[in-house]
């Protein structure tokens, strides 16, 4: 059954980046997977209003969470989250202090701001640049808010805002998924269609520090003046350099700076190929690793050729091997084909455990001559390392040979079927076939049908009736051994006189 289970499930594949539109599970506030300790706040009113209690659909204490005071517009109350680890959001639910109906405080408009490190903090704003949600309507009905773009964060704080002193109370959730990856920062040239959602510095024409569009978990259209997004402009979707940019020299440059040590299998890039355009795949990447901040670039880079495509339009991932380099730091140079390089998403595939046999010796050279032509890539989680890919290889195997054989059974039994239906429709046109002989004697009307022995069929007479003659026996119109008499009689030849006569004073004869 297991077998069978697996043969008709999809298997998962292992994809580098997060799917926004999958990523919506509820992080814990309501069941209480978030602990009390990792909620604080700004202030509260009471302790019965305190911070834990800022739990959707939840009315312990008096209710919610309330900032001590009136709300003034000019205030930057907050209930603060700590997710303990890196987090993909994408939405996040609220609701007013119900309290038995005795409530009447709710958060009509709030802000967000969040941080991966503590320390760092970032204000989020929408893909139209406005960081103010809608919130609540009344106490008690919950009202939801898409992220996008989505916030990949560990503290996440909630800011009430008001147009007018009032007091306000809060209850929430919030819902995504695990950023596994641990990419905390990119950094890049500024491109000629630019990181529209970035979240860090630019500086002298270069963005470092931040996450942006390649992070997102949204791949661009095959046409890239096309996009996903509603409100937007051409090309949003994509991070577009062309080869006379400032900063480029025949090649983009990238770094991508991650939360710990971690062993890379490979890099996905998802880059636009609409040739007729002048826009093609990178041709070649070369990349480099460190373990630390302070530690030269390896000597030696992994080097990736691409096969061009000039007839096939349609935007693709390309992976490219990082053979299990052991890294904290990564920079990649990728090098144009054409007149255009496009990319949407870039994702690594990677494990954060790096065993000491990993750890390269520190080289003695580095690409570090140009530093200021670092380009952005986006990163996005790995699902799978390559154990877990053997591991599942068994299973694969075990379930194609039992398709295979499930298939052979199947066959078999259709084929024995038609067999055994073909000897059933035979059987009774043989009967019919044979030669019949008919000799009719004039004297007693008796007719005498000769036939080939038939098998002998059980009849059981009904009861109360007995056979006055074993000559004679009930014919049934519809059996198929049945033949007209009259039809027969027409087709023997006349018989002479003498023969007649005989038969008539000899009796029957056979």
């Amino acid at each position: 059954m297991h077998l069978f289970l697996l043969l008709i499930l999809p298997v998962p594949a292992v994809i580098g980046q997060i799917d926004p539109e999958h990523c919506r599970y509820a992080l814990g506030m309501e069941d209480g997977r978030i602990k009390d300790e990792d909620i604080t706040a700004s202030s509260q009113w009471y302790d019965t209003t305190g911070p834990q209690y800022a739990r959707l659909h939840c009315d312990n204490g008096d209710g919610a969470w309330c900032p001590k005071g009136p709300l003034e517009p000019s205030d930057s109350q907050y209930l603060q989250i700590d997710l303990k680890k890196l987090t993909f959001l994408t939405l996040i639910g609220t609701q007013g202090r119900y309290a038995g109906n005795l409530g009447k405080e709710f958060a009509q408009e709030y802000r967000l701001n969040y941080s991966r490190d503590g320390q760092l903090w970032k204000s989020w704003k929408n893909r139209q640049g406005q960081g103010v949600l809608f919130g609540n309507k009344n106490t008690y009905a919950v009202s939801s808010n898409d992220l996008k773009p989505p916030i990949i964060a560990r503290f996440v704080r909630v800011i009430p805002v008001t147009k007018l002193s009032s007091t306000v109370c809060m209850r929430l959730e919030l819902y995504g998924c695990p950023w596994d990856d641990g990419l905390i920062s990119y950094s890049a040239p500024v491109a000629s269609l630019n990181d529209s959602t970035y979240d860090g510095v630019l500086d002298r024409r270069k963005l470092s520090g931040g996450l942006g569009q390649l992070t997102d978990g949204m791949t661009g259209l095959d046409d890239y003046l096309m996009t996903r997004q509603f409100n937007v402009w051409p090309g949003y979707d994509y991070l577009g350099w062309k080869n006379d940019t400032p900063g480029t020299q025949e090649y983009v440059e990238m770094e991508f700076v991650f939360d710990g040590p971690r062993n890379f299998t490979s890099m996905k890039v998802h880059s636009n190929n609409m040739f007729s355009r002048g826009v093609k795949i990178f041709s070649s990447v070369s990349c480099w690793f460190k373990l630390r901040l302070n530690s030269p670039w390896e000597a030696e880079p992994v080097v990736f050729k691409t096969v061009l495509d000039d007839r096939n339009p349609s935007a693709r991932y390309v992976t490219v091997p990082l053979n299990r380099h052991a890294a904290k730091y990564v920079r990649c140079r990728f090098h144009f084909a054409d007149v255009w390089m496009m990319f949407s998403e870039i994702s690594f595939l990677s494990e954060d455990t790096i065993l000491a046999s990993e750890i390269p010796e520190i080289g003695t050279s580095a690409p570090d001559e140009d530093i200021s032509t670092t380009i952005t890539t986006k990163t996005a989680v790995p699902s799978s390392s390559d154990s877990s890919e053997e591991g599942n290889m068994p299973i694969l195997i075990g379930c194609l040979v039992t398709i295979i054989l499930l298939l052979v059974v199947i066959i078999f039994l259709i084929l024995w079927c038609q067999c055994v239906c073909k000897v059933l429709e035979k059987a009774p046109r043989r009967i019919l076939d044979e030669e019949v002989t008919v000799r009719l004697s004039s004297c007693s009307d008796t007719i005498i049908l000769q036939t080939p022995p038939v098998p002998p069929r059980s009849r059981h007479p009904p009861a109360g009736t007995t056979h006055a003659d074993p000559h004679y026996e009930r014919i049934f119109l519809l059996d198929p051994q049945y033949q007209n008499p009259v039809a027969l009689r027409n087709k023997l030849p006349e018989l002479p006189q003498s023969a007649e006569a005989s038969a008539c004073g000899g009796g029957y004869a056979e």
